[in-house]
């Protein structure tokens, strides 16, 4: 089941498609808000992203440099090539100190790990402790959202959940009932667990901690509380120095959530005393990645969600109709790198308004990634053969201005004469949920010769 087929099912529910749109949009309007107050804004994008092609650029060298003043701290830092080397490892750290409960915050890195039921099928028991990542564990889901996990689901479906899980009562919907509730479910959690993981927002070279930005401060909670820490980070997310913090917390924040900074900023430089302090170092297909000159600028993502936020084609389908760990344009830039097989519909999946790239913090240039990837996979022939003829005489006639102003002539003159019932027959997805525009009597460059003049520019036809 491809995307369309899974937005198609998201969009059965008119109402709720609706509200997730809208739900959606005040995000990004929360973000222009926040970023319109910034004079210096652009700027900040533009050394952001600076930095980042810089680390890029030398990623073997800070990634040493953070191991070596890590250990310096007394840090393990361990090297994991795969997901499933990743697993093992924290797998090992926990048999090691026989723990068998452990809590975690929020990770896109290990859902992409599929760390959750790896655990869980070694008799470990791992709660999320970030709200929307708890509401979604607790129903069988994966994100939606890299910021907002469960913003697919409304407070009635939540109030639903809490009552057959938790015990709270039928039909409580009330957001701050729910979350005084879930507080209390997840503190016996806390105070039960042997090891706490994290996912890693920044880890700086130059002092060998790792930053990570909540706001809800439950990574905080976890690793105070229990004696083992481990922290599962990508390689991409070392920076050369601490000062360059000030960058990328101004740009993640307001990105993100429309917020001047997240509450929480952890610096996690060393272990508590009588405990252990882990980082994990993933790459699972990242170097790999890094190699591919045209794409490599993914690589910069800070995970705030801002593409999401404004693609229109996120915001009308949902998150889990992508059958990827991240969802949205940027998901689609990165996905097929893992798979372009199973994913090679997801470049599609974008109308290349360029709104994406114009609300990256870091510049990433998404919607002309997204081009060259429908590129590749048009040269690599996945088509069906009925698609591969339409596409080529669409070629055709797009490649030459006279067929092309014959065609139109054509189209405009046979949609004003043919019945309904062949225009919007099943072949016409496009006409199932909306009516066809009404052919205008002349074209644009027929309007522009008769205007022109009109407008004060010269008739040099």
């Amino acid at each position: 089941m491809n995307h369309a087929r899974r937005s198609e099912a998201f969009l059965d529910d008119r109402v709720k498609a609706d509200w997730h749109d809208q739900a959606i949009w005040f995000v990004r309007q929360k973000r222009d808000h926040e970023t319109h107050g910034i004079p210096e804004w652009e700027e900040l994008r533009e050394l952001g992203s600076q930095i980042k092609s810089h680390t890029l650029s030398r990623l073997d060298h800070y990634l040493e440099i953070f191991e070596k003043n890590a250990r310096k701290h007394g840090v393990h830092v361990h090297w994991a090539s795969t997901a499933e080397k990743h697993n093992e490892i924290i797998l090992d750290i926990l048999k090691r100190n026989t723990i068998r409960h452990v809590v975690k915050s929020k990770s896109m890195l290990t859902e992409e790990c599929r760390l959750n039921p790896y655990l869980e099928s070694n008799g470990i028991e791992i709660i999320d402790t970030d709200l929307g990542e708890r509401i979604i564990q607790l129903r069988g889901e994966t994100p939606s959202h890299i910021v907002l996990p469960a913003i697919h689901l409304k407070k009635e479906e939540v109030g639903e959940l809490f009552s057959e899980k938790l015990g709270t009562e039928a039909g409580a919907n009330d957001p701050t009932y729910l979350t005084e509730a879930a507080r209390i479910h997840l503190r016996s959690k806390f105070l039960e667990a042997g090891a706490a993981i994290t996912g890693v927002n920044f880890a700086v070279a130059d002092s060998g901690a790792v930053v990570v930005c909540t706001n809800e401060g439950n990574a905080d909670m976890g690793v105070h509380a229990a004696p083992v820490q481990i922290h599962s980070m990508g390689i991409e997310k070392v920076i050369p120095r601490t000062e360059d913090l000030g960058v990328f917390t101004r740009l993640l924040a307001r990105s993100a959530t429309g917020q001047p900074v997240t509450i929480f900023n952890a610096h996690y430089l060393k272990p508590k005393p009588g405990g252990e302090m882990h980082v994990i170092i993933v790459d699972n297909g990242r170097s790999e990645h890094l190699g591919r000159k045209h794409f490599r600028n993914g690589l910069k993502c800070i995970r705030c969600g801002a593409c999401l936020n404004t693609c229109p084609v996120y915001r009308r389908s949902g998150g889990h109709s992508y059958n990827s760990t991240i969802a949205g344009p940027i998901g689609s830039v990165l996905t097929p790198g893992f798979d372009l097989e199973k994913h090679s519909d997801l470049p599609f999946a974008s109308t290349l308004c360029g709104s994406c790239s114009d609300v990256c913090p870091v510049k990433i240039d998404l919607h002309e990634q997204l081009y060259r990837w429908r590129q590749i996979i048009s040269k690599q022939s996945s088509y069906s053969k009925s698609k591969k003829m339409i596409m080529r005489l669409a070629g055709n006639v797009l490649a030459n201005p006279k067929r092309m102003h014959l065609a139109g002539k054509f189209a405009r003159r046979m949609i004003g004469l043919l019945p309904r019932g062949l225009i919007y027959l099943p072949a016409n997805k496009w006409g199932a949920g909306r009516e066809m525009p009404e052919p205008p009597a002349r074209t644009f460059k027929q309007w522009y010769r008769d205007n022109r003049m009109k407008y004060g520019q010269k008739d040099n036809s």
